[in-house]
């Protein structure tokens, strides 16, 4: 997959069947939507090309952050390739393109600058300044300048359509398996495991920490059922969203136990999926009273990872 992180490094392509919408999440919906386009430029022999902001146009426009990210920008661009994607389109917001009128976006960018043949795009998809553009308007320009507009409907799972917006709430929320169910995939996090207080290792219960990315959505304090990923190798653990109020007041981190593992993790990049919420945090009267619910903890994450997954 060749990527094009700005407007002006975009040249010397061919002719394009593309995906438009933000895919902030890349869940089912964004999915079927890239799937279509895929599909239709291998059996019409045109690239797939999927375009997206690399930032989040709300928060430009507010001047603030006010939406995380689901998703970490090398995880979308991995998820895309992975799903046959030739061209990603990844271009920066800023104000001047917030700025700009749909007809120049779908003139200067889609039919100059993408070459596009066929656009695809969600039934709610808005474009160009202010979000006056719309799926609608898109058809009858792609008419008027030569090229065809696919508009998806809604993408319904058990009943409720699946938006990002739904599977930020569920994040928040804790709810994790009903997550994984609208996002095709269990929520992450990832990064470099940084040094701790290794107060787990005392009580026999030896952690790795991750400090939490402000950037990113990140589920409720609590304790979680979590696989644990690092050099390609998955490893069923547990992990503790919080603070730790029973040993003192501490920056808000994830802190994973491996179940069954030993070994010196600082440093390694890892990826913690979250799988299911226990309990929420609490402060226990002592290290006592907690190394013993970490034990009732741990015996619930190795049931559940047994059932879930015999092998």
């Amino acid at each position: 997959m060749k990527i094009f992180r700005s407007l002006e490094e975009i040249e010397n392509i061919e002719e394009t069947a593309v995906a438009l919408g933000n895919f902030d999440g890349v869940h089912l919906g964004h999915q079927a939507l890239i799937r279509e386009a895929v599909a239709y430029a291998s059996a019409h022999g045109l690239k797939s090309a999927v375009f997206t902001f690399e930032n989040h146009p709300r928060n430009v426009l507010a001047g603030h952050p006010v939406i995380q990210n689901i998703l970490y920008p090398a995880d979308k661009e991995k998820i895309l390739e992975e799903m046959g994607v030739d061209y990603l389109f990844s271009i920066p917001f800023d104000p001047e393109i917030g700025k700009m009128h749909p007809e120049t976006f779908i003139e200067d960018i889609l039919w100059e600058t993408f070459l596009v043949k066929v656009a695809f795009c969600g039934f709610n998809y808005c474009f160009g300044a202010k979000g006056a553009g719309t799926a609608e308007l898109l058809s009858s320009a792609g008419e008027a300048l030569g090229f065809e507009v696919r508009v998806l409907p809604p993408y319904k799972v058990e009943g409720e359509v699946v938006s990002s917006t739904l599977i930020r709430s569920l994040i928040d929320e804790g709810r994790m398996e009903e997550c994984s169910k609208f996002l095709g995939r269990s929520y992450g996090i990832a990064g470099e495991v940084v040094t701790g207080q290794q107060l787990g290792r005392t009580i026999g219960f030896p952690t790795v920490n991750l400090n939490l990315d402000e950037d990113m959505v990140s589920p409720p304090n609590g304790v979680y059922v979590t696989l644990c990923e690092f050099d390609g190798i998955s490893y069923p653990s547990i992990t503790n969203v919080g603070r730790k109020p029973t040993v003192g007041e501490f920056a808000r981190n994830a802190e994973t136990h491996l179940l069954d593992f030993s070994g010196d993790l600082y440093g390694k990049e890892i990826q913690v999926s979250f799988l299911e919420k226990i309990r929420d945090e609490k402060k226990f009267s002592g290290l006592e009273a907690l190394q013993e619910q970490i034990h009732i903890d741990c015996e619930y994450a190795k049931a559940w990872h047994k059932k879930n997954d015999p092998m």
